[in-house]
């Protein structure tokens, strides 16, 4: 840069200002175009092995349509809930929705609420097993009350030799059920006929394709069996003996894409921080991060277990070391399996931040996931739990979350931290107080969908039908404790009301359609604008080409979830932009027709322009508002993309094409006036 540009920029002149706004553009757009390209910039310099840090990959967020999934609206009932209550019910029925779809591994669950007609709106995209969703989703939220069981009894003599007896029979059973097969019985009708597995017995024993998700256990006897052949020893699971054929083998396919499946091998160090999840650390959040970086820049793969046993915040790293077996993309949190599964074979990762403070991955290895096609026959054994029933460290108290009237965030008023309090009804205040009373000094553990969420200890026995649950919350864990609660103890039922399920070919399409669609636009409206308008018009098309950077960058970083409505919006707001560019261009022609100069004429054009612009884009600003206001899912997400478009075309036209057009030599406007169509000369 020479020196007279220098000075231009850090002169306090109006000229200086230009150019350090025409600076400040040029960074933003290499901003973007490392947020929305990152994985090329990543690529390249791993190609040329320079020093620079890797940019994080941020994918786009698709919806429903273009990535394919189901669409479920479930009706609450909340007719026996007092009005006050019904849209904390609802509410609370939509947290527990979102933590129940979130075990299916879906990507970004969208659960919104209607709360003026207590409907409760799930997208699943994604999603494989619709009907098991369906299924979970649609159970009634459990609160239990538990305490701790004493006395677990144990197995007497007798029926040890009960079991052993049992156990021996079924064995010669089997062995008598695979005799039959290896002297040439059919395998379907043995299996109609001693099988116990009253799900396949009918049809052969066929389990149809299984995979090491679905059933880990006979996969990893059928691999030991070759294809076509039936064991030729009785194999053991945790059902009983089982008999064995495999038919065939396959690797696994995504039901949506139909692209191989693989699974990974890694182990991984974490540094967690203050705020993290399940994390006890008191580092804070840039302390953590100091410390990974220096970990990172200290671990090879030489040195990576010792690190992650001397350094890990995760429980047990110092005997595992961070040892995380064989997974699939969908057993970890989006950023860690993001980075996991692109991640070359025995390397370690960058840094990787997640839910759960920061990790190093080192990946040991990968392979695609093998299905079989199984038959088996399997003959049943007994364990301890069949005879003496289950044993568990929790039983089950006479109260329940229908005993419980509401729950709602406490203040301590000495330490101001956050607490739930519990208010039963009558009949629960008195459970309550007979629980309390023969467990002081002890837990009670408070369960929601079969999960423990929140074991305080009893001090003393308690009266009077309220409690207050502490621990170690934020205000924001506080608030969804007593959501939960209130989910488990409010009567809402819910049914499904509307199912609507979208393949991911018409996704796939719609993606395609619309990106050329945007291209051929794109190209057309560059043509118009440059032949029309010229140098100005040229340079329109770089300010164009700017916006849509920005707008991808703010759509990835918000992040925004992509429908087809919604490129739609946005392909409509880029239509806005150059709307903006052509008034502003007209109206700088008139003045440069009437014989103004060129400074003159811009501003004067901006000035007349300007109006016009802002009315028009407020008024649409307004309708989106509505829109984002009153409606959700397709709608929603046009307005949404509409709007964001709409507000960064305005930055566009008036701080990137004024920029733009003021940094041109006054001369070659003046001078050469064919740059800019039906000039008159007075």
């Amino acid at each position: 840069m020479s020196n007279n540009l220098l000075q231009k920029f850090f002169q306090p002149s109006q000229r200086g200002k230009i150019w350090q706004v025409f600076v400040l553009i040029i960074i933003l757009t290499l901003v973007g175009l490392l947020v929305n390209f990152g994985q090329y910039y990543n690529k390249a310099i791993s190609k040329i092995k320079a020093p620079l840090p890797h940019m994080k990959e941020i994918p786009f967020r698709l919806g429903l349509d273009l990535s394919g999934g189901t669409q479920l609206i479930y009706q609450a009932d909340v007719s026996a809930v007092p009005s006050a209550d019904r849209k904390n019910a609802v509410e609370g029925v939509r947290d527990v929705i979102e933590r129940r779809v979130n075990v299916f591994g879906v990507s970004e669950p969208n659960v919104q609420v209607d709360k003026a007609n207590s409907r409760i709106l799930v997208e699943l995209a994604g999603i494989k097993d619709i009907k098991e969703a369906i299924k979970m989703i649609g159970e009634t939220p459990l609160l239990e009350f538990k305490e701790q069981s004493t006395g677990v009894r144990q197995m007497t003599k007798e029926e040890k030799t009960q079991l052993d007896v049992f156990n021996k029979s079924t064995e010669q059973r089997a062995e008598k059920v695979l005799g039959k097969i290896m002297s040439g019985g059919d395998f379907k009708a043995l299996a109609k006929q001693f099988s116990e597995d009253e799900k396949t017995k009918d049809n052969g024993g066929d389990l149809g394709w299984i995979n090491s998700q679905n059933n880990p256990q006979l996969i990893e006897l059928a691999k030991k069996i070759p294809l076509g052949k039936t064991t030729t020893d009785l194999a053991v699971s945790s059902a009983g003996y089982e008999i064995i054929k495999v038919d065939g083998q396959r690797n696994k396919k995504d039901a949506f894409n139909n692209k191989e499946e693989k699974e990974v091998k890694a182990s991984h160090l974490l540094i967690c921080f203050k705020g993290a999840s399940s994390c006890n650390s008191n580092l804070t959040k840039e302390e953590a991060k100091e410390k990974i970086n220096k970990l990172k820049s200290q671990a090879n793969i030489k040195n990576f277990i010792n690190l992650v046993k001397q350094n890990s915040t995760e429980p047990n790293a110092n005997k595992i070391g961070g040892d995380l077996g064989w997974f699939t993309s969908d057993k970890m949190v989006k950023p860690f399996s993001d980075v996991v599964f692109v991640q070359k074979i025995g390397t370690i990762s960058d840094v990787v931040e997640t839910e759960f403070g920061y990790h190093l991955i080192y990946k040991q290895e990968e392979r695609n996931i093998l299905e079989y096609q199984v038959k088996h026959i399997l003959i049943k054994t007994k364990v301890e739990e069949d005879i003496i029933g289950k044993q568990s460290d929790w039983k089950n108290t006479e109260l329940t979350g229908k005993n419980l009237d509401k729950a709602v965030i406490q203040f301590d008023p000495n330490d101001g931290t956050p607490g739930v309090s519990l208010e039963f009804d009558a009949e629960g205040a008195k459970m309550f107080e007979d629980i309390t009373s023969r467990n002081i000094t002890k837990p009670v553990a408070i369960f929601l969908d079969g999960y423990p969420i929140s074991m305080p200890i009893v001090n003393e026995k308690i009266s009077g039908g309220k409690a207050i649950v502490t621990g170690k919350f934020d205000v924001q864990e506080a608030k969804l404790l007593a959501q939960r609660l209130n989910a488990g103890a409010l009567p809402v039922p819910i049914s499904l009301v509307s199912q609507q399920t979208v393949g991911p070919s018409l996704g796939q399409k719609s993606i395609t359609d619309s990106l050329h669609a945007g291209i051929i636009g794109f190209i057309i409206i560059a043509i118009f604008m440059i032949l029309i308008y010229r140098l100005p018009g040229l340079l329109s098309v770089f300010a164009l080409m700017i916006y849509g950077v920005l707008v991808l960058m703010v759509f990835k970083l918000w992040p925004v979830t992509l429908t087809l409505a919604g490129m739609a919006g946005f392909i409509i707001s880029i239509g806005m932009a150059v709307d903006a560019n052509i008034l502003i261009f007209s109206r700088m022609k008139e003045e440069i027709e009437s014989g103004k100069p060129l400074s003159k004429s811009l501003d004067e054009g901006f000035k007349r322009a300007w109006t016009s612009i802002r009315d028009s884009n407020i008024s649409t600003l307004i309708t989106c508002a509505i829109l984002i206001g009153f409606t959700s899912s397709v709608v929603k997400g046009f307005a949404i993309t509409l709007a964001l478009g709409v507000i960064i075309s305005m930055f566009s036209a008036i701080f990137i094409t004024r920029n733009f057009l003021t940094l041109i030599p006054s001369k070659w406007l003046e001078n050469k006036h064919w740059l800019i169509t039906s000039i008159k000369k007075n």
